[in-house]
């Protein structure tokens, strides 16, 4: 879908969340504060009905694998927000489970090193690459912040 055909499809309480977070509309992918776009902010805020419709644009005109300003993606912010309903649309849309930010973490290394097992165990799951390395060497297993991740992902080698 092109962005102008995108831009019309999206519903009147989507262009007015849009342009509450200072995005333009017309514009689904083109990114605001922070070099994020709209649907890095839906994830951010755990919006599952904005970020569905974003998606349904398709994946250039939602910018499906941007990268804001740190390097992150849509789905490291939707587990920033422990939004599971975010996270499986950003996986049911291809999203990139093994990007790495601009120091080279993973989304996967983010929830380990936060402890957050429950994510670890879903991410390991969905098939994140638990052998990726920062740009210092280490693992999600390195980085892991308590008992749970260190064996879940033990348990993924």
């Amino acid at each position: 879908m092109d962005t102008a055909t995108a831009a019309t499809a999206l519903s009147d309480a989507t262009r007015q969340w849009m342009i509450e977070w200072g995005f333009n509309p017309d514009q689904p992918a083109a990114t605001g504060q922070y070099q994020d776009t709209p649907l890095i902010r839906a994830a951010r805020n755990g919006d599952a009905t904005i970020t569905l419709e974003l998606l349904a644009l398709g994946p250039q005109a939602c910018a499906l694998n941007h990268r804001n300003m740190d390097g992150t993606n849509a789905l490291w912010a939707a587990v920033v927000a422990n939004s599971l309903d975010v996270a499986e649309q950003l996986l049911a849309a291809g999203i990139d489970i093994d990007n790495l930010n601009d120091n080279g973490a993973s989304v996967l290394m983010y929830a380990s090193s936060s402890g957050k097992a429950p994510w670890v165990q879903y991410l390991l799951e969905a098939g994140a690459d638990s052998s990726a390395e920062t740009l210092d060497g280490f693992t999600a297993l390195d980085l892991a912040a308590n008992i749970h991740c260190l064996k879940l992902l033990k348990a993924a080698r």
